[in-house]
């Protein structure tokens, strides 16, 4: 199986692709972010990111998208553009034909270090040690769309 794996934004979207066969570990296939321009509209932005999920879509050719859900405490502008990315990321995957998984950060933190108020340092370090990487992929985006696709992967490995 194929888990594309996003952590949503408007900024930067981070993406992590794994390739997961049963009974062995997961292998990275490719990982990164979607960067769009400040001071652009929001509709532009939005634009960017559907052109490039697409384009990534295509190459890497997933069966489902994990994506995490959102949780903002403070601040209302930015919870409602990143609602408005997350949106346009699950208008593509249902264009594409994925299945959707969706994942909270607490969810992400328990299935990664059993520990649901983990640091974010522990979350890449995780990541590093499960996809036996030499260092944690940076941005932290990339890495926290690596993290939500492991947990795909670890959530429904005994399925």
């Amino acid at each position: 199986m194929r888990i594309l794996g996003i952590d949503p934004g408007t900024g930067k979207l981070g993406f992590g692709v794994l390739d997961v066969q049963k009974g062995s570990q997961p292998k990275m296939v490719d990982a990164g972010v979607v960067t769009t321009p400040a001071h652009t509209s929001l509709p532009d932005r939005l634009e960017d990111i559907y052109d490039s999920l697409s384009e990534i879509i295509d190459l890497t050719k997933p069966e489902v998208m994990a994506i995490e859900k959102l949780f903002f405490a403070r601040n209302v502008t930015t919870a409602i553009s990143v609602a408005e990315a997350r949106g346009v990321v699950e208008l593509i995957a249902k264009q594409k034909g994925l299945e959707i998984a969706e994942y909270t950060p607490l969810q992400v933190k328990q299935a990664l270090t059993g520990y649901g108020r983990a640091e974010k340092k522990q979350i890449q370090e995780m990541v590093k040690r499960e996809l036996g990487l030499q260092q944690a992929p940076k941005p932290d985006d990339c890495a926290d769309a690596l993290a939500v696709a492991l947990t795909h992967f670890f959530t429904t490995k005994n399925d």
